[in-house]
């Protein structure tokens, strides 16, 4: 599965614009989010350049994989696009989505019918993978696919529960990271696991973010997200927390000699980090608050792809 961005404003809120053009069809693959699909590959597979050599990376494998997750992300959010619709959840004024629908007047069968040949693509590359790999992959790749589906489709979707970081931190951050890893080395080790863990937490906090936003037309609308649980003010104590565990969890991974102290440089990302916590703190509507959950996913990008560089300083230097 891979992760999507959505939010749902109240319709106080100011409206954004409509789009024209090519920028439509950009703004439905909601590019911001794109960057999701790739440090989770780049730190996979950089861990395996560490572990088994730079004669060891099969590039085609890594860059077929990289479209994929890209492809499979990009029809998450294509899905949230048109399932938010048909439940009546998204607006013109809604905030975060790509509006193609609500804004842009693209037909929502046109939205879904696109997600599903986005898929579809995705399972070719698939086929290229597994036959360089295992066949086992198919397996979990059919089960990725469905989760990122079920994400916001079918009778309760994932991301209305209080499930929906769990979900997403660990299809992308581990599942992801240790598929990457796997078909370039054939194995799969704690390791790899442990490695995976802080962009796992990252990718939560980016999900937590959303609903923090969005936590009162959340509510209104029936969803039961960890945010609307626990309650605004706790839920940023919780997302605060997810940065100090994920930095924490780095220096850790140094101690124990899994990564070089190279990895030191993901420290560079912190002070997205202190914004983003920072930008939420006694703000309720969805328009101010954008500008933290921007921070969230900042954080977890500038992070992300600063582990994929100290694994790479590690292994060169």
């Amino acid at each position: 599965m891979e992760m999507k961005v959505e939010t749902n404003s109240s319709p106080m809120s100011p409206k954004p614009s409509k789009q024209t053009g090519w920028r439509i069809w950009w703004s439905l693959l909601r590019p911001h989010t794109l960057t999701a699909a790739f440090v989770p590959v780049f730190i996979g597979t950089a861990y395996a350049m560490q572990v088994g050599g730079i004669n060891q990376i099969h590039l085609p494998l890594f860059f077929i994989m990289l479209l994929a997750c890209l492809l499979i992300q990009a029809a998450t959010n294509m899905f949230n696009e048109y399932f938010d619709y048909k439940r009546g959840l998204d607006h013109e004024g809604s905030v975060g989505i790509g509006g193609a629908i609500v804004r842009d007047g693209i037909q929502p069968k046109t939205v879904l019918n696109l997600a599903f040949g986005f898929f579809g693509i995705a399972m070719l590359l698939g086929v290229y993978i597994c036959m360089n790999s295992s066949w086992w992959l198919a397996a979990i790749g059919l089960v990725c696919m469905a989760v990122a589906y079920l994400y916001t489709g079918g009778p309760l979707p994932i991301a209305y529960t209080p499930f929906g970081e769990l979900t997403a931190g660990l299809f992308m951050g581990v599942i992801i990271i240790g598929i990457s890893f796997f078909i370039q080395t054939g194995t799969v080790t704690s390791e790899i696991i442990l490695v995976s863990i802080p962009n796992a937490i990252l990718i939560g906090a980016i999900l937590l973010s959303n609903n923090i936003r969005d936590l009162d037309g959340d509510k209104e609308n029936g969803r039961n997200t960890l945010a609307i649980i626990v309650g605004r003010e706790n839920a940023i104590g919780v997302l605060a927390s997810m940065f100090i565990v994920s930095y924490i969890w780095t220096i850790a991974l140094i101690i124990v000699g899994i990564v070089s102290p190279w990895m030191l440089i993901v420290f560079l990302s912190a002070p997205k980090a202190f914004k983003a916590t920072k930008g939420f703190i006694g703000k309720s509507i969805p328009m101010e608050m954008a500008p933290a959950m921007i921070a969230t996913a900042k954080t977890n990008t500038i992070f992300g792809f600063l582990m994929g560089i100290g694994l790479l300083l590690g292994y060169f230097l």
